[in-house]
């Protein structure tokens, strides 16, 4: 379930927009001014809708202490194109003028939702029940959290990256030269003994595959 903060500090649009976005299934989180909307930062909210005219501080104030991967949607009176060019520019992912269609602001929220999840689903490569997280520089199995040195998870995510196909270990080798310039083919072949191992300790599930005379490749069907 999502979570949407909205910052508006006129009570009836507030009241609606919560009403409204709650019958969809969203958590709906309420703000009457821009110092208030700052405090409630910290709920990381998935989605901002904000008004600009507000008490404390003003919505492109309060916009400069959002995170950048918290999209914001714009919804105030105010209709020039300067205003809206202005918002946009300054990290606002949508704007929408008041009086609105609340059919119209609703698809906006899954729009923007929706872009968000997307870019979140990029930066994760699934394989069975493994994940790889490359923002985090996370990996799970079946959920529980495999512990890597910097080389097992960079031969990790560039097996996982080939979509099956075999690496070899010269191109693993070139991968891993850059942390240990010294290595040699034996090295690779340690790295990934030690990575198999514990992938071992959480799953039987050999994803590691080693093809005899060339190198080794995750399998994707578990």
């Amino acid at each position: 379930m999502s979570r949407i903060l909205i910052v508006e500090d006129d009570e009836d649009i507030g009241a609606v927009l919560q009403k409204e976005l709650m019958k969809d299934g969203y958590e709906v989180l309420r703000a009457v001014t821009g110092t208030e909307g700052r405090m409630m930062l910290g709920t990381n909210p998935d989605l901002i809708l904000m008004d600009l005219m507000l008490p404390g501080l003003t919505g492109e104030e309060l916009l400069t202490h959002i995170p950048k991967e918290t999209p914001v949607i714009a919804v105030s009176a105010r209709s020039s194109i300067d205003d809206k060019v202005s918002l946009l520019s300054s990290g606002c992912v949508d704007y929408i003028t008041k009086p609105f269609d609340i059919k119209e602001l609703k698809a906006r929220v899954i729009a923007a939702l929706r872009t968000v999840e997307n870019k979140k689903s990029s930066n994760v490569i699934t394989c069975g029940d493994m994940t790889i997280d490359t923002d985090k520089h996370e990996v799970k199995i079946e959920g529980k959290e495999l512990k890597l040195t910097r080389t097992e998870y960079a031969i990790l995510k560039m097996l996982a990256s080939g979509d099956g196909r075999v690496i070899s270990k010269s191109e693993l080798l070139d991968l891993i030269k850059s942390e240990t310039p010294d290595c040699t083919e034996s090295s690779v072949k340690v790295h990934v003994s030690n990575l198999r191992k514990k992938i071992k300790e959480i799953t039987d599930i050999e994803y590691v595959e080693a093809v005899w005379g060339i190198g080794f490749k995750l399998k994707g069907d578990t």
